[in-house]
């Protein structure tokens, strides 16, 4: 039994992700350089069983003075729920990344390897009435110069309750969520 047990955490260890395994990937993530200017999104989120509950598009506006920036995010779900959240950065000398937003408990961090970009923090998010406190660990992905994927993971004690799934494409011309298509 001991010996299942070690063999089911040696698995499961090998297959979580690590930063590091992402270091020789290209194209090379640079938020600053990404999120600068106005980018349109679209994403779903899903529950806890995979079911997709919601969708939505997202207009960015990003703008970086030096190592100091700012994304103005605007959320559009289609049950006509509007938010908003301004992030506020700063990437240090070594390249880390803080920041802090409006419904971010604390401050949030993270890192870049190669095309990817790990970025924790803990949302308030408003179900029914209620705000909860998830933590949420973020994955962004550069597949290439315009495409970035971006994968969630919220957790409410260590279990994760939901998963968002977001796609930005900077080929196409920028239309913002309310502008026809």
């Amino acid at each position: 039994m001991k010996l299942l047990l070690l063999l089911c955490t040696f698995i499961l260890s090998a297959c979580s992700s690590s930063l590091d395994s992402y270091a020789n990937k290209k194209p090379e993530f640079n938020l600053a350089e990404y999120f600068n200017g106005k980018i349109t999104a679209r994403g779903i989120i899903e529950d806890y069983s995979g079911t997709m509950t919601r969708h939505f598009c997202v207009d960015i506006i990003g703008s970086w003075e030096n190592n100091t920036g700012r994304l103005h995010e605007t959320f559009y779900f289609d049950d006509g729920e509007k938010q908003v959240r301004i992030w506020e950065l700063q990437i240090a000398a070594d390249g880390k990344v803080t920041g802090q937003a409006n419904d971010v408990v604390g401050e949030a961090s993270g890192e870049t390897r190669g095309n990817a970009f790990n970025w924790k923090y803990v949302l308030e998010v408003p179900i029914d009435g209620s705000v909860y406190e998830l933590a949420v660990d973020d994955w962004l992905y550069r597949l290439d110069e315009d495409r970035l994927m971006n994968r969630s993971y919220m957790k409410k004690f260590g279990v994760t309750v939901a998963e968002i799934s977001i796609y930005f494409d900077r080929s196409q011309p920028l239309k913002g969520c309310n502008e026809d298509a």
